[in-house]
């Protein structure tokens, strides 16, 4: 949580210039606190409101072993998409019987660690993919629970990067076939069909498309019934609960999830048929819990066109600002009392025009040495860096009620050699 106290930026009451000077930068910074509020919110508005509900956090948003340990100590799941992440999650202990196994191609060598590790669900988003799981459950001798991930066909008001349930869409099976599908493994005892997954998108902010979605995943339901002869015992309806970054609100968890649960209820009289209801968030868990500490470079002002501030960093650390046009808001930790009276391009040094984080803010006045905090980088930031120029990753700090301690070391010259 972050707060201005004398002049001073702080973060979980750990003042952001010693960070600077214990870990340098570019430096993400990640707030214990606000992350623990977030899952308390879910905890109130869902997990403790709700029977028969459980929440699995996205580990495509962000995941390292101390994140993991915050995870599995809330007791939520954990929703992994490719053998990189469950290799994290393994390493760090995490409970295999909690993580969900998503992703839209996965390969034959990262079902089979999924069998042989006892991952709790695999979600199928492939045919190809039912042979892959049968093959591994025939291989350790296993009985392996399923669910069919599907592509609803609602529009969802996004960037249409990150729009995950069109039509037109790599995610998932169209509505209308997935039944075929589904008769491959209800009758085939290597697997234990649950139900159903989709995910709508990310950034979403109206409740109107869950409930759009819902009521297509409900007539599927009962198609389902009509087949199998039984209710589905799982409908996971993924995350997407927008955040704030500059100009949006994020609104409550209970705005998006209300709706959809008194939908289900209503339609389920028999309670016993009702499913359980799973979400993934990620994002809204912890965008708004990190930070990124930048050190001002070169200044370069083009009298009556635009001035460029040059950070440390760039799209190597945040690439989603020249991937989506994603905006942020920033701070001149030096200068919190100073008036902002300049309005200024923050870019990064990477070989590229298109290497800027924010363009036209106005900030107070702006030297080499100051140091720049851009704020909700919690999400895609770390998840999305890369050594693009043979940038070095930076280093991950959580702070948590004056302390600090290092998440993730940041990569040396020396990470690069190879």
């Amino acid at each position: 949580m972050l707060n201005i106290d004398n002049n001073n930026v702080l973060i979980d009451n750990v003042k952001v210039k010693d960070l600077k000077k214990n870990y340098g930068t570019p430096l993400y910074i990640y707030s214990v606190s606000s992350i623990k509020d977030r899952i308390a919110e879910l905890k109130k508005d869902f997990l403790n409101k709700y029977e028969k509900t459980t929440v699995s956090y996205a580990a495509k948003a962000f995941i390292c072993k101390s994140l993991l340990d915050i995870i599995s100590e809330e007791n939520l799941n954990l929703d992994v998409v490719s053998g990189g992440e469950l290799y994290i999650a393994l390493k760090s202990g995490f409970d295999p019987k909690k993580i969900e196994f998503n992703g839209n191609n996965k390969l034959p060598e990262e079902i089979d660690m999924a069998v042989k590790n006892n991952v709790g669900k695999i979600i199928i988003d492939g045919s190809k993919e039912i042979c892959l799981i049968n093959d591994a459950a025939e291989k350790y001798g296993k009985k392996i629970n399923v669910l069919f991930r599907i592509t609803p066909g609602v529009d969802a008001h996004t960037h249409k990067y990150i729009q995950t349930a069109a039509v037109d869409s790599k995610f998932g099976f169209n509505v209308d076939e997935v039944l075929d599908e589904v008769k491959k493994v209800v009758n085939n005892d290597n697997f234990n069909f649950l139900g159903y997954h989709y995910h709508l998108g990310s950034q979403l902010f109206d409740n109107d498309i869950y409930i759009k979605a819902l009521e297509i995943a409900i007539d599927l339901i009962e198609k389902t019934k009509n087949l199998t002869g039984k209710y589905i015992k799982e409908l996971n309806i993924g995350g997407g609960f927008g955040i704030t970054y500059t100009d949006e609100k994020r609104k409550p968890y209970s705005y998006f999830l209300d709706p959809v649960m008194e939908k289900i209820d209503a339609h389920f009289e028999n309670k016993n048929d009702r499913p359980m209801i799973t979400i993934e968030p990620g994002r809204s868990i912890v965008g708004e819990a990190g930070y990124t500490l930048y050190t001002v470079g070169n200044i370069k002002d083009i009298k009556n066109i635009r001035k460029y501030v040059s950070i440390d960093g760039g799209m190597t650390d945040n690439i989603r600002p020249a991937l989506y046009g994603a905006k942020y808001d920033a701070i001149v930790v030096n200068a919190t009392n100073d008036k902002k009276e300049e309005i200024v391009t923050i870019c990064g040094k990477c070989c590229e025009s298109g290497d800027i984080i924010i363009k036209d803010i106005l900030l107070p006045e702006i030297k080499t040495g100051d140091l720049i905090l851009i704020k909700s980088t919690g999400a895609y930031g770390f998840s999305m860096s890369s050594n693009y120029n043979s940038m070095l990753r930076p280093p991950v700090v959580f702070v948590n009620s004056g302390k600090h301690f290092l998440a993730i070391k940041g990569q040396s010259f020396e990470d690069l050699a190879f």
